[in-house]
């Protein structure tokens, strides 16, 4: 038998997603810093986390709708 037929095709993630997941993540981060100075400093990293959350699923969002638009 043919190995290749049966091995599931690998789906890769868009760069999009990455890109838009790094940006949004740093923003989110950076954003904490100054809204929230005076908090401990996990807080800082909890506003860097929901902006990767929030950049993955726009990310997904933008490759559905108009596909991978940094493909390199």
């Amino acid at each position: 038998m043919n190995r290749k037929t049966l091995e599931p095709e690998k789906k890769w993630t868009p760069i999009t997603v990455y890109i838009l997941a790094f940006v949004l993540g740093i923003i989110g981060y950076f954003f904490g810093e100054i809204a929230l100075g005076r908090n401990p400093h996990p807080m800082h990293w909890a506003a860097g986390l929901a902006g990767i959350l929030i950049g993955t699923l726009l990310g997904k969002l933008v490759v559905r709708k108009y596909g991978d638009i940094f493909g390199f």
